[in-house]
């Protein structure tokens, strides 16, 4: 029998520009089985066609009262509209599993003291090109491997019980643009008391393509920096997902690669010291690595070590950048958490 939370599930859908990749989430969506209470899209101002082709595959559409006004002010709307007791989150570049909805309410039904769900990208991403599948099988392999139970909750493929949702007052606004309001959100579940639950059969199917120069702006400016901040003003370090303390390890010694290399040319004992840091960075990475291989081949995965290392060294020069920083007395802007105003919005 299907548990009765599967027919008050909402699924929320924020969009700006959805293209192809809306497209084939639409689709998705009406593919699931059993299918959601309801399918709100937001739309944040898109000049193309986006909320038609909601409007077209069934779903109920809302607009932002401003374009552009960022992931955290849509997906709240959308939890405003909402009736369903459940809120799943989904990211318009993602298809969804046909098993998703059906997964989620049983696993909320038989699990009432957790407050949240986060699932996973699968190993199929969509975008050909090297950096888009190296990525998003990094993010896959980074969640298969995580602890059952999380701190951190995801919008890409997040689910939540609304009156939780609301109590904490939904996603924290003043991040205005995709950042890091998922994870900050997180946090205040967490420190709450409420429990957030890995779950690795939750999957969706990435279509985004990366390019360099956008993947190192999203990583740096709206994820890594940003996520800085949020762990220092909450002095934490948790051993999950990405940021264990194995992780701290390869940031550090990815940040002596180009030292010793520059050293190298006047000091040679360097080139010896480099040869071993760069062989610990590897039995570190060992892990994701084979992973890789098993999923794409030992040249994919020979392949993409360069990227790997490049993200341990800007996700620590990141980190510096913010401590540097904070020790200098700069002020960042302040994140209220759960914020009457923006709670007040979803009563």
């Amino acid at each position: 029998m299907v548990p009765s939370i599967f027919t008050r599930l909402s699924v929320i859908v924020p969009v700006y520009n959805g293209g192809t990749a809306f497209e084939l989430c639409l689709q998705s969506l009406q593919l699931l089985d059993p299918p959601p209470f309801e399918v709100i899209v937001v739309d944040d101002g898109s000049t193309d066609a986006s909320a038609e082709q909601a409007r077209r595959a069934g779903a109920q559409v809302l607009t932002t009262p401003h374009p552009r006004s960022g992931p955290a002010i849509a997906r709240n709307l959308g939890a405003r509209a909402a009736t369903g007791e459940v809120l799943f989150f989904l990211d318009a570049d993602c298809s969804i599993h046909a098993n998703a909805v059906g997964l989620a309410g049983q696993l909320l039904a038989e699990n009432p003291d957790v407050a949240a769900l986060v699932g996973s990208y699968d190993d199929r991403p969509t975008a050909p090109n090297l950096l888009s599948q190296y990525k998003n099988l990094a993010h896959h392999a980074v969640h298969q491997a995580a602890p059952s139970e999380g701190f951190t909750f995801w919008g890409a493929c997040g689910v939540i019980r609304r009156d939780v949702f609301v109590q904490l007052g939904g996603f924290d606004e003043t991040y205005g643009r995709p950042c890091i309001e998922d994870i900050e959100l997180g946090y205040r579940l967490v420190e709450s008391g409420f429990r957030i639950r890995m779950c690795r059969d939750l999957l969706i199917t990435h279509h985004k393509t990366w390019r360099p120069l956008g993947l190192f702006k999203t990583e740096v400016f709206d994820r890594a920096i940003p996520w800085s901040e949020l762990i220092l003003s909450r002095r934490r370090m948790e051993n999950a997902l990405n940021i264990n303390r194995a992780a701290r390890l390869r940031v550090a010694l990815s940040g002596l690669i180009p030292v010793l290399a520059l050293a190298g040319f006047g000091w040679h004992p360097a080139w010896w010291l480099l040869g071993v840091v760069a062989v610990v960075l590897l039995v570190l990475d060992w892990p994701i690595l084979t992973y890789l291989a098993g999923l794409r081949g030992g040249w994919f995965a020979v392949r993409v070590i360069p990227w790997h290392w490049f993200s341990h060294f800007y996700s620590g020069l990141a980190f510096a950048f913010v401590v540097f920083r904070k020790r200098l007395g700069t002020k960042t802007p302040e994140r209220l958490p759960g914020a009457a105003s923006v709670s007040e919005t979803l009563r």
